[in-house]
């Protein structure tokens, strides 16, 4: 076997070990990637009653659980371009919040995906804003979850029209929490206390984000769903299933993780496309926790500003934002750049490859803001990176056609070397070094293919630009697998096909995954057959293998492979055809795809 069509094979090979040990055993390698799905119990409210702190502590003890159900209350309506809700006057309590732009399924009627929600209904999963007591107070004296606030000025909540609330206690204190909101998805909660009292009180503001019970999570491992936090520049991501393992906190009273932020951060709980995010001021210190209850299994995240003190006459404020609602990159961005929000832009999960990710995704964006399909702008990034590696591959396919010029003479080094293995490898190798070919060459376009389809493959199924995007005809959704099947001949016979990720979907595969096998046969027909019948079996069978492979993949991904492989295929056969040979697309199996004679070698 010529050293060409072992590299060949050898890359191939290791395409597909890497494609299918990053995709199968995964779940093995990687089991913190694989959280159980769990449906969360039916519990109670948190009643976010703090602990008392020590005084001129700067981190005092958290909330704690509460197994109490809150009654019903008066609710501030929220009407956005993005957002529909309500908030409960009963603790301000952010927990009715539905996405308006976003539905479930793309089927006619769905429903709007529905982000936060109250205590007995579903996965009870809200925030509340609050204080907490210092020193000469108690919990009674200041606003929590069971606060009945009063709404001092506005109305409805909607863009340009904050909405101010107001408690008083009887040692003098008033309590005024303005609440706004923009048109994307940011709330920002400004809380104001001041002191009419004749002594100083001491307390300090949270906010809190509670996920009570695991939510149905997606189950894909290249997706991080749990906490994700930023504290002074550095991310961090936790799954749930390591809140339970957290260091018991006697502070806190329960398993918890607390970070000190010196100047910049925010904390809050990721889904697959959907997040919720509290973002203290920017450029001051606060302590960010990550909690687990485990008797009530609720999950928190908070953020707690600093022991303030006012004294008699005097006012204090604090603001926290939070973010609720669709992971947008654009909206993102503009939080991150526009709104001094250091690192939002992580919050997306770009993965290992972020280096790769980020500008494939920007790019994908702008194609998409050109075009107006997903689909078609999938199709020109494709085309733009496979010019940027053309020079690589150039020489690449150069060297492959080199490489057939010597294919003559290798045959006699073959017959005069007979079965002396290592003399024909140092007159081999003799020879490549005579004609200045590298025949390791060929392999580079393979691997560098590798790490582009990891990526793209991450930003299909990362960003919530991909979600429910259709292409066309049948194709709705391109972050879901093909919907045709050859099981009811591609919707000609009235049944249904099988459903996605299925066995009976992995056999009876789409119309985009035919195409995918059809473009990777005919590009294998560029490269004549190896002469041995086992190698000839491993060539004739890859596209069939990575067809059914890939078929359940989301066709995002299968449009861009297809469109790489017709792009690697004419590129291979015009480089080739301008240096003197034409290649045999039918596979001229015996002779290959040389056409020259072949070159006599004199015998020494």
């Amino acid at each position: 076997m010529d050293d060409q069509n072992k590299n060949l094979i050898l890359a191939t090979v290791l395409s597909f070990l890497v494609i299918l040990g990053w995709f199968v055993a995964g779940p093995m390698l990687f089991p913190q990637w694989f959280p159980a799905e769990t449906q969360a119990p039916l519990t109670a409210v948190s009643d976010d009653a703090a602990a008392t702190p020590d005084p001129g502590t700067t981190a005092p003890a958290g909330a704690v659980a509460s197994t109490e159900p809150l009654p019903e209350s008066p609710r501030l309506t929220i009407d956005t371009p993005k957002l529909s809700g309500a908030i409960s006057m009963l603790g301000g309590r952010f927990d009715d919040l539905s996405l308006k732009t976003y539905h479930e399924t793309i089927e006619p009627g769905s429903p709007t995906v529905k982000l936060l929600s109250p205590v007995g209904e579903g996965t009870p999963y809200y925030a509340v804003f609050g204080w907490a007591p210092g020193a000469g107070l108690t919990a009674d004296d200041v606003p929590g979850a069971k606060t009945a606030w009063q709404i001092a000025s506005g109305g409805t909540l909607v863009p340009g029209k904050p909405v101010t609330l107001r408690w008083e206690n009887a040692k003098g204190l008033k309590f005024l929490r303005t609440i706004a909101v923009d048109d994307d998805y940011m709330f920002t909660v400004t809380d104001s206390v001041e002191n009419t009292g004749a002594t100083a009180a001491s307390l300090y503001s949270y906010g809190i984000v509670a996920r009570h019970g695991l939510p149905k999570l997606q189950n894909i491992y290249v997706v991080h769903e749990g906490l994700v936090r930023r504290t002074d520049g550095s991310l961090e991501e936790l799954n749930y299933s390591k809140f339970a393992s957290l260091t018991p906190n006697e502070k806190e009273g329960y398993p918890a993780e607390v970070s000190e932020a010196a100047t910049d951060g925010w904390i809050g709980f990721t889904d697959h496309y959907w997040m919720t995010t509290l973002i203290p001021e920017q450029g001051k210190p606060y302590t960010a926790v990550a909690k687990y209850v485990p008797g009530s299994d609720i999950y928190q995240a908070e953020v707690r500003q600093p022991l303030m003190t006012v004294g008699p006459g005097a006012k204090i404020e604090t603001s926290t934002r939070m973010f609720a609602g669709a992971k947008e990159w654009e909206a993102i961005r503009d939080y991150q750049d526009k709104a001094g929000i250091p690192g939002f832009i992580d919050s997306i999960d770009w993965g290992w490859f972020y280096f790769l990710t980020k500008p494939i995704f920007s790019v994908l964006h702008w194609l998409h803001g050109l075009i107006g399909n997903m689909g078609l702008a999938i199709i020109g990034l494709t085309f733009i990176l496979k010019l940027l590696v053309l020079p690589l591959a150039y020489k690449s396919y150069v060297s492959m056609a080199r490489m057939k010029e010597l294919q003559p003479e290798m045959e006699v080094l073959k017959e005069r070397a007979g079965d002396d293995k290592q003399k024909l490898q140092k007159d081999m190798m003799a020879l490549y070094k005579e004609r200045k070919v590298n025949p390791a060459a060929g392999c580079l376009p393979i691997f560098i293919q590798i790490p582009i389809f990891f990526s793209l493959y991450k930003v299909i199924f990362v960003t919530i630009e991909l979600r429910q995007a259709p292409f066309f005809g049948w194709i709705k959704d391109l972050s879901a697998p093909d919907s045709s099947s050859i099981f009811n001949l591609f919707g000609a016979l009235p049944w249904d096909a099988p459903a996605p990720h299925t066995l009976l979907a992995t056999i009876f595969i789409g119309v985009l995954p035919i195409l995918l096998g059809i473009t990777m046969w005919l590009q294998q027909k560029l490269n004549p057959a190896p002469a041995d019948p086992v190698q000839q079996q491993l060539f004739a069978w890859m596209p069939f293998v990575f067809m059914f492979m890939l078929g359940g993949f989301a066709s995002g991904l299968v449009v861009y492979w297809i469109t790489n492989n017709t792009i690697t295929f004419a590129q291979q056969y015009l480089i080739m055809r301008s240096h003197g040979h034409k290649p045999d697309l039918f596979g001229n199996i015996k002779s290959g795809f040389s056409k020259k004679k072949p070159v006599e070698v004199a015998k020494k």
